[in-house]
């Protein structure tokens, strides 16, 4: 891993508040708005951090289809780094 501890824990605090949002929320617009803020912010992430978390898929947390599941692996892996 490459990213910065510092880029890994600030994300990690963003995605995690986003993700506990997200996961209660019963507002399509307001699912939607979170959707495009994490897009945002992953455009403008560590590009070493994003590739990290990615594995190389550019459509990373950009795509609604796979959204959840993205943003809850990206939770779950720098959890774990940052564990370490």
């Amino acid at each position: 891993m490459k990213a910065d501890r510092n880029a890994i824990e600030q994300a990690y605090a963003f995605f995690h508040q986003k993700l506990k949002v997200y996961e209660h929320s019963t507002s399509e617009r307001e699912m939607d708005h979170i959707e495009d803020t994490i897009a945002v912010y992953a455009d403008a992430m560590s590009p070493a951090l994003f590739d990290a978390l990615s594995i190389g898929n550019p459509a990373f947390l950009h795509e609604h289809t796979t959204f959840h599941a993205d943003l809850t692996h990206a939770v779950a892996t720098m959890e774990a780094w940052l564990e370490k």
